[in-house]
């Protein structure tokens, strides 16, 4: 996500690299064993979206998908922030109308992304306008992937729009962690804008939490409210204390 959760203001750019890396992000913790699952998640998910039609081999899809969410240049848009909203997603399964169309869209929300770049949720929805089609998904589904990863521009599902407050709220759960899961968090995010001068991240970070803290909610769905909101809001508090506190003069 270039989400609300961390934009910076990057310059626009019309490139994109998506070029795979053999590097995984050392944060990411990704193994062997944890791509295999994903793979399998993957594999389950298209043939689900896909109802009994024909179509190719869901597994070069899964390894572009993989490689792309293990370039070097993520440090929090990593393997691991994927698996943790597919996590998040199965959590909130039930208030989705279409939970596949949810999952696809969560692997495809970051698979475009550069963090000097501004254009990555719409490269990311056009992607999986090609692939998802060449996969074998209707029509339908294609449709409605693309349109909920778009949405990640800004987190803010219409009224009643249940799949779009599903990959909202899944996308920013990583804002109610824990203290240290937390910092760890909005460290991973700083080395993503390594790029970033301290003075000008600090303002345009300090910025977008402020954002954050005016929305009236930052959660959409029942469960997101009652178990995220509050901590989210605290966590947000905190680090726009240290930010501010943290600035010279």
């Amino acid at each position: 996500m270039t989400d609300h959760s961390h934009h910076t203001g990057a310059p626009r750019d019309t490139e994109t690299g998506t070029g795979t890396a053999a590097e995984v992000d050392t944060d990411a913790g990704a193994d062997a064993g944890a791509d295999a699952g994903l793979r399998g998640r993957w594999h389950d998910t298209l043939l689900a979206a896909r109802a009994g039609a024909e179509g190719p081999d869901p597994l070069p899809y899964a390894e572009n998908l993989l490689a792309r969410w293990a370039e070097p240049q993520r440090r929090y848009h990593s393997t691991a922030h994927l698996r943790a909203v597919l996590d998040h997603v199965d959590t909130l399964a039930a208030h989705a109308d279409d939970v596949q169309a949810v999952r696809l869209a969560a692997w495809f929300h970051d698979a475009v992304y550069r963090p000097d770049r501004s254009e990555n949720e719409e490269r990311s929805a056009a992607l999986a306008e090609r692939a998802l089609a060449e996969a074998g998904a209707p029509d339908a589904v294609v449709a409605e992937v693309a349109r909920l990863v778009r949405l990640t521009v800004t987190h803010a599902p219409a009224e009643g729009d249940r799949n779009g407050e599903v990959l909202c709220d899944a996308d920013l759960a990583v804002l109610a962690g824990g203290p240290q899961e937390y910092a760890a968090y909005a460290a991973r995010v700083r080395e993503e804008y390594g790029f970033v001068p301290d003075d000008a991240f600090r303002e345009g970070r300090a910025a977008v939490l402020r954002q954050l803290l005016d929305l009236p909610r930052l959660f959409r769905t029942p469960y997101g409210a009652a178990e995220w909101e509050e901590r989210a809001r605290h966590n947000l508090a905190t680090e726009l204390d240290l930010l501010t506190s943290s600035a010279p003069g």
